[in-house]
């Protein structure tokens, strides 16, 4: 067959595809045979609306790896299409390029070992939203499903135990994980894990180790700039082997026969990843676009659930001490006052006032007085360890202790005052109030504030030079 006449027939950038078949079953070779002029201009003429390749110039029959770099998912599609005789359609962003590819691949005939497809593509900087959506209707109800839980959800680890449960269902895996990482911290953390009753896949709590976070930053090599990695066959354990042998050594004495892994992104974000591992290999093309679309939803939903979460974070931390705020004290105390929870009982509050803050910040600065700030928060932080420091505002400070004895509460206070020497020049004047029984707290708290200003008194009469 004419290959070249034929694909000159077609308008959108397109190429023939030949597929090299082994005696065992297995596929060698990939080559791109020809191509019609668009596809050829795409790659020899630079073009800010086309994906820049590896080389500048097209050589017919070369292999695709002259072109770009190994991704086990375009050759699996390959495979296929041209020796399966299944037409192929995705839409999809690989990593190594800003664009969006929508791609189309048919069957043609075979030569012997060698089987031949085509290859089309139309590229977009921006996604498509119709043709993100457009799947099959069971796909869709599934993934539409997963949407509603994350959208109405009220308890977010609860919510996604049910996604990945659903997720492993839908994949017919063994074991399936949403594992999220912390470049900063450089840990790593499992989200949600599900597994079926029969599998001899580890946990992740059991494999989660020091060192497991290097491991994972090894993955994004291994997947190549695709968008996803899936291993089912000789072809793709050998490629792991070669590229990630550490890796590869751990899938196989953890009982991995085959895995389907996506980065969980934002933007250009990696949140962590989710994988599929011992899962229904006969319909990996219905998971592989499954879990595309699932994974969008669910790294938009763990990005704005981190978001959230640091938006609590700074309403609710005093940004020059590190302690909580007055704000966070306030919502507590009301919620004692109007609860009456058994926390009243066994229940201790102190008022601790820095001496000298004034006089610290008229004679050595504010950036003097904002370091003593800082050194009686680290002081109070120290001492009262487990229980809730609030900044009051200005240079008062209370604390909340729980399920307390008095007998703790006023060491704690000594040992305070007795440490206050080693944390620069930071003195306290400190008040408390302690409550066995149930009662009003705002009792409690006008009792410790009142003491408070006691001991301040007491303070400035043995050392009058320092009075304000």
């Amino acid at each position: 067959m004419d290959f070249k006449s034929f694909v000159d027939m077609i308008d959108v950038m397109t190429c023939v595809m030949s597929v090299e078949t082994k005696e065992d079953g297995s596929y060698g070779e990939i080559r791109i045979v020809t191509g019609n002029q668009a596809y050829v201009n795409s790659i020899e003429h630079a073009n800010p609306d086309v994906p820049q390749l590896l080389t500048s110039k097209f050589v017919p029959n070369s292999l695709y790896q002259n072109y770009f770099p190994t991704d086990l998912n375009f050759e699996d599609f390959c495979f296929r299409c041209a020796v399966l005789k299944q037409p192929m359609h995705t839409y999809v962003h690989p990593d190594r390029f800003d664009f969006w590819f929508n791609l189309f691949m048919m069957p043609l005939g075979s030569e012997g070992n060698l089987h031949y497809c085509t290859y089309s593509q139309v590229v977009s900087r921006n996604a498509d939203t119709e043709e993100m959506s457009n799947t099959s209707a069971s796909i869709a109800s599934k993934v539409l499903n997963t949407c509603i839980k994350l959208r109405g959800t009220t308890n977010f680890q609860h919510t996604m135990d049910e996604v990945i449960s659903d997720i492993r269902k839908l994949c017919d895996a063994q074991s399936c994980v949403i594992l999220l990482t912390d470049d900063e911290n450089r840990t790593c953390t499992a989200l949600c894990e599900s597994r079926n009753e029969y599998s001899m896949l580890p946990s992740m709590t059991g494999v989660l180790r020091e060192g497991f976070y290097d491991l994972v930053v090894s993955w994004k090599d291994t997947i190549g700039g695709s968008n996803c990695l899936i291993a089912k066959n000789r072809n793709d354990w050998e490629y792991i082997k070669q590229k990630n042998p550490d890796w590869y050594e751990s899938l196989m004495k953890n009982h991995v026969e085959s895995i389907v892994l996506f980065p969980l992104k934002s933007t250009d974000e990696t949140l962590g990843y989710i994988w599929a591992c011992n899962f229904d290999i006969e319909n990996t093309v219905k998971i592989k676009e499954a879990l595309e679309l699932t994974t969008f939803f669910v790294g938009s939903e763990i990005a704005n659930q981190r978001l959230v979460k640091k938006l609590r974070i700074l309403s609710s931390i005093d940004m020059l001490t590190g302690v909580l705020n007055r704000n966070e004290m306030n919502n507590r105390i009301d919620g004692l006052r109007k609860s009456g929870s058994e926390e009243l009982k066994g229940l201790g509050i102190v008022f601790a006032d820095l001496n000298g803050l004034k006089r610290v910040n008229d004679n050595e600065g504010h950036a003097a007085g904002d370091l003593l700030l800082k050194n009686g928060a680290i002081l109070l932080q120290n001492v009262f360890v487990g229980d809730e420091i609030y900044r009051a505002g200005g240079d008062e400070f209370m604390i909340l202790l729980s399920f307390t004895t008095e007998e703790k509460l006023v060491e704690k206070i000594e040992r305070t005052k007795k440490l206050s020497r080693h944390y620069g020049n930071v003195s306290f004047a400190m008040g408390y109030c302690y409550q066995n029984m149930l009662g009003d707290i705002t009792e409690v708290l006008k009792t410790a504030d009142e003491r408070m200003y006691e001991d301040k008194d007491k303070y400035y009469k043995e050392h009058p030079e320092l009075k304000r």
